[in-house]
């Protein structure tokens, strides 16, 4: 058997090596690109890496469907490392401007790497039968709508059902990289002042739409080149998601030192948007010890602070009894608002799964509204664009919540109606997917 050999026979074939890695939990059902080791390649190489590994997802069904055209019969399951190289190399041939012979040569040369030496005329034979026949193969799979819309047929026909007017419009903006958005800590400047900064620095973007704390870079960057950011003046989040604070200000904005709950709150966006633009008492929880640290550390590097809680919110256990002015349930999802940003639900993500998030969503609801005070708020969020973990969840909830009121906005210019809440839609150069329904306790 070939030994995987040193990575030292070059930086080209390392980094697809290192791609086909990364991949290979996703294809094989065993992680997703949340794992991926950017540092498994030098520093000049990890926007490429990043680029192979989610670009090769965001394509997927028709990458997959092109490489069952060009072998004569799949790989076994042990070489679906192979595979994962296959499907970055179909990739950088038809969406990247590599140059075709690197694409191809460092691509079946990279199965070296992998201690898989004779992959490598398999791969060079069929990355170049693609190169000759591309637009006839191309025709050939694009005959499949799924596949010419590069989603799994059983997401599109949701969608579709769904939303008979915007499906393909939301299939064809989750095949698109999503803008690299700014949150400005009002705490310390205006955004406008933000702007100018970032245009003295070399970075443009404009002011978002709806979001008053936002603005979108032109072009994403990394972070460390952001003025400010370590020192917290800024931080990277959708404009969508930003809305949360602003739904929840008419709760919060006469009560300085309200208790507010910040359900499920990892990686803390949300919470330290709260916590910038109000004088509150937060108690942020979430079930994941590993994703809470996340959010500590972004509360220290923005110089806020909340009570921190590693629980279920599910449960009641953790809970001090005195309740809460206004929560936030940003539930778990699908993240179907979010493919763009996380394309590997593309194949992670299974019809079964929305019916146990769905209850999961309803688990939750039933349990944080009886910490709500009477006259609370509560905002349920999702990054979802799937109406039963949506607008068919609200209904229900409303169904069997008699005081419970419904006071989601309709005087607002983002998102269309969708039952008793607001969908918003995955824009290519704007807001990601969401979902918002914001609900009263009633006083008896």
């Amino acid at each position: 058997m070939n030994q995987p050999r040193s990575p030292k026979e070059g930086s080209g074939l390392e980094v697809r090596a290192a791609a086909a890695r990364g991949l290979l939990p996703v294809l094989t059902d065993q992680g997703s690109l949340a794992g991926l080791d950017e540092h498994s390649v030098v520093a000049r190489d990890r926007s490429l890496l990043k680029e192979l590994c989610y670009g090769t997802c965001r394509r997927l069904p028709r990458l997959e469907a092109l490489a069952s055209k060009l072998l004569k019969q799949p790989f076994k399951k042990r070489d679906s490392d192979v595979q994962a190289l296959l499907l970055v190399g179909i990739y950088q041939l038809l969406y990247m401007r590599i140059p075709a012979h690197a694409a191809v040569g460092e691509t079946a040369g990279a199965a070296r790497l992998l201690g898989k030496d004779w992959a490598t005329r398999v791969l060079n034979g069929c990355l170049r039968r693609l190169q000759r026949e591309s637009d006839a193969l191309q025709a050939e799979v694009d005959r499949d709508p799924n596949v010419a819309l590069e989603h799994p047929a059983w997401l599109l026909k949701a969608l579709r059902q769904a939303w008979p007017d915007h499906w393909q419009a939301i299939a064809e903006a989750n095949n698109q990289p999503g803008p690299m958005t700014l949150r400005v800590n009002q705490r310390q400047q205006d955004r406008e002042t933000y702007l100018s900064l970032l245009n003295e620095t070399g970075l443009g973007g404009q002011l978002c739409v709806h979001a008053p704390d936002g603005i979108t870079l032109e072009e994403p960057c990394d972070i460390t080149t952001l003025p400010g950011f370590e020192q917290g003046h800024v931080s990277v989040q959708d404009e969508a998601a930003q809305l949360s604070a602003a739904l929840l200000g008419p709760a919060l904005a006469p009560r300085p030192g309200a208790r507010v709950l910040d359900a499920c709150c990892a990686p803390g966006g949300k919470t330290a948007h709260l916590l910038e633009q109000f004088d509150i008492a937060l108690t942020a929880v979430d079930s994941d010890n590993r994703r809470l640290a996340r959010v500590d550390d972004t509360l220290s590097r923005l110089g806020l602070t909340a009570d921190l809680q590693h629980a279920d919110a599910t449960q009641s256990d953790w809970w001090s009894g005195t309740p809460f002015d206004a929560i936030l349930l940003d539930a778990p999802c699908s993240g179907t608002g979010v493919i763009r940003r996380h394309p590997d639900i593309k194949k992670l993500r299974r019809p079964d799964d929305i019916r146990k998030l769905a209850k999961l969503q309803r688990q939750l609801l039933d349990n944080l509204w009886t910490l709500l005070r009477p006259g609370g708020t509560l905002l349920y969020a999702t990054c979802s664009v799937l109406p039963e973990e949506n607008a068919e969840q609200i209904e229900a909830f409303l169904s069997r919540t008699p005081d419970a009121k419904v006071t989601t906005p309709n005087d607002v210019a983002w998102g269309i109606p969708s039952g008793q809440g607001r969908q918003l839609f995955p824009e290519a150069s704007g807001h990601d997917g969401f979902f918002y329904a914001r609900l009263d306790k009633q006083t008896a």
